[in-house]
């Protein structure tokens, strides 16, 4: 099914970044939209935007990681929105960094936000949808959940979790009336490596990580845009970016060698980093 013009929306990390610029997309369809974020200052700026867009916007503390915040987002979508007709996943962080240096209690971190977060909102918000028989799901992904590239383990576990869970509910909800969507971007600016965890991951491969986000033809309002695409068509899978969608082609005609080029392709990425001028 697809989301109904003015869609009732729960939108979690939406204190900026790609939250809010789907908070913004939604305003300009007269959207009514509960922001959800740790960052209360954010998400009442991005409400004050939505209002400018035309939509209404309520800001809501949420730590995402915390089974209760998420849980309470059902009633106060009853009270603020008068229920629910889009709920999307898409709180994130990052942690990078090989597997055995990564100190176990970043693992636990993302683990938290990343995959538990979605999982608290489907478990919370599914029996609403199931029982209106009507509704739909996004889960805010990443091509890393499809590609898994090397230094990034929890980042890619998380994902990959986000990519199954949606994979899952496709089967389950079949017929049900309510959708999901996952969507799974690559390197676009947003927020995250601010918020996040670098751990163990060197210098050479975060100034990679910088540049690819900042140079994407397709930013935060076109993945929002591209996503919300996805859910108006009941899409399952949103790959926005085309490097995404030839990296997973590649990678489903022969896995094996996909993986066996990855250290080289990660080795020049490097070498271009260090040859690349400091801002």
């Amino acid at each position: 099914m697809s989301i109904p013009e003015s869609p009732r929306t729960v939108v979690t990390g939406a204190a900026g970044g790609l939250g809010r610029a789907f908070c913004l997309a939604l305003a300009e369809r007269g959207a009514k939209i509960l922001i959800a974020d740790r960052d209360v200052a954010g998400a009442e700026e991005t409400a004050r935007q939505v209002g400018e867009r035309g939509g209404s916007g309520h800001a809501v503390a949420c730590d995402v990681s915390r089974p209760h915040d998420v849980e309470s987002l059902v009633a106060r979508a009853d009270t603020k929105l008068g229920g629910i007709d889009l709920l999307i996943n898409n709180a994130g962080v990052a942690v990078g960094g090989p597997v055995g240096e990564i100190p176990l209690h970043d693992w636990e971190w993302i683990t938290g936000i990343n995959l538990w977060g979605v999982i608290y909102g489907c478990h919370y918000f599914l029996p609403r949808l199931k029982a209106q028989r009507c509704g739909h799901i996004l889960n805010v992904a990443s091509a890393a959940g499809l590609l898994s590239a090397p230094e990034m383990a929890p980042y890619n576990v998380t994902k990959a979790g986000v990519v199954a869970l949606s994979e899952t509910l496709a089967g389950e909800l079949h017929g049900s009336g309510v959708g999901v969507t996952v969507l799974c971007p690559t390197f676009f600016q947003t927020n995250i490596m601010v918020s996040s965890r670098r751990a163990v991951l060197d210098e050479e491969l975060e100034s990679v990580v910088a540049q690819r986000m900042a140079s994407s033809s397709i930013q935060a309002d076109g993945v929002a845009r591209a996503a919300l695409k996805g859910c108006d068509s009941n899409a399952l899978y949103v790959v926005p970016m085309s490097d995404g969608k030839w990296a997973w082609r590649m990678k489903r005609l022969a896995p094996e060698r996909y993986y066996a080029t990855m250290p080289r392709v990660i080795a020049a990425m490097r070498r271009r980093a260090k040859k690349s001028p400091k801002s």
